[in-house]
């Protein structure tokens, strides 16, 4: 009798874009005259609600201060409505996956 084969159970672990903005905060690295920023975020999370909260606090940590978030969709979503994805950011939802992690792929400041 053969031992039954032991399969890796998939993980159930997706990658989210997402866009946060954020407010002031002392310490928190953007420009002297930004008045808060702008991040697109690659975050990993069995859903896109763990992924939100992942990402809004590990910016806490970063002493950042998110004010809102707003979800596009996993990579496969994006695709679905039409978006061309590059092998760049490709690459960077791969890592977040791998990583189980969350990446700021892109940080625009924003000015009065």
């Amino acid at each position: 009798m053969s031992e039954p084969k032991k399969t890796k159970k998939p993980s159930r672990q997706q990658v989210f874009t997402l866009l946060v903005q954020i407010g002031r905060k002392d310490g928190d690295g953007l420009p002297d005259k930004a008045t808060g920023a702008a991040l697109m975020c690659f975050a990993s999370g069995i859903d896109e609600a763990e992924a939100v909260r992942e990402t809004v606090a590990i910016l806490k940590q970063a002493d950042t201060n998110p004010l809102d978030v707003t979800g596009y969709g996993t990579l496969e979503e994006r695709e679905a409505e039409g978006q061309e994805i590059d092998a760049e950011e490709r690459a960077l939802m791969q890592r977040a996956l791998e990583e189980n992690s969350v990446i700021v792929a892109q940080m625009t400041p924003f000015y009065d």
